[in-house]
């Protein structure tokens, strides 16, 4: 009789998406090539501010740390729902779950790959902006290991409920992995405080923790202080979050299990 929960299957799902990363030079090239891009785009609308707009040169690189930030949660998000689509494109649900495999290695898998993409991902862009716009993110200091992990949270929280809502209705739901991460964009106040938004609108904003991983990160750049209580009330939304896309994602897949909707995957 197998195990409740074996790290040696876990380690065999990362190792298939890590050959399957590997074999595939567009897939490594994607999570290098988004990140930068912006890095690159917001570094010259950085400069231009500089020289501007006070709020900006207030803080230096204020808006490249912001831009940084938003793209671990997006790529957390992606490492989630895009790995698990490419399972449900290649039709091999059922060929992973006719194995050992339980639903909770699958979801231990998924965390570990999508944390190995954000930091692929981000982690290029960070370090090209030390040469070319002379900052470093990392100069955040301990508080940025508080900002990725809120944000890479909150994404696997999203990208957990992307799975379950694929599973419900298939692959003709796969534009919810790249649209619903940009409907919470506007009311994270990335580039903005959440002061700025309309007072109705404000209260949904603090629903979210990127709202406050956002807030945080202006409270280090401009005041020079890490606010403990944003970061306490973004470790609890987030504790929230995870446990609820998880609980979805297993009550949906116990569902597509019993449908036999796991050898029917498609549109």
């Amino acid at each position: 009789m197998s195990p409740a929960f074996s790290v040696r299957r876990v380690a065999a799902m990362v190792l298939r998406y890590l050959y399957l990363l590997r074999g595939s030079w567009p897939r490594i090239l994607e999570q290098a090539y988004w990140p930068t891009v912006q890095m690159i785009m917001w570094g010259f609308i950085t400069q231009f501010f500089v020289t501007n707009s006070s709020w900006v040169a207030h803080a230096a690189g204020v808006l490249l740390s912001a831009v940084l930030l938003w793209d671990v949660l997006f790529r957390a998000q992606l490492g989630v729902s895009v790995v698990f689509m490419e399972e449900m494109f290649a039709r091999n649900l059922g060929h992973l779950f006719a194995s050992p495999l339980r639903p909770q290695e699958l979801v231990a898998s998924l965390l570990v790959i999508s944390l190995f993409r954000t930091l692929l991902g981000v982690g290029t862009a960070a370090l090209l902006a030390i040469p070319l716009y002379r900052y470093s993110i990392f100069d955040l200091g301990l508080p940025l290991l508080g900002f990725f992990t809120n944000l890479l949270v909150f994404g696997w929280a999203i990208g957990f409920l992307i799975c379950g809502l694929l599973l419900r209705y298939g692959l003709g739901a796969e534009s919810l992995a790249w649209v619903a991460i940009f409907a919470i964009a506007p009311i994270s106040g990335i580039y903005y405080p959440i002061s700025t938004l309309p007072h109705w609108l404000q209260s949904v904003a603090w629903a979210i923790p990127s709202s406050y991983v956002f807030e945080g990160m202006r409270a280090v750049l401009f005041e020079h202080r890490f606010d403990r209580e944003l970061f306490l009330n973004a470790v609890v939304l987030n504790s929230v979050y995870l446990a609820v896309g998880i609980i979805v994602f297993f009550w949906v897949f116990r569902i597509a299990r019993v449908r036999g909707l796991l050898l029917q995957v498609g549109e």
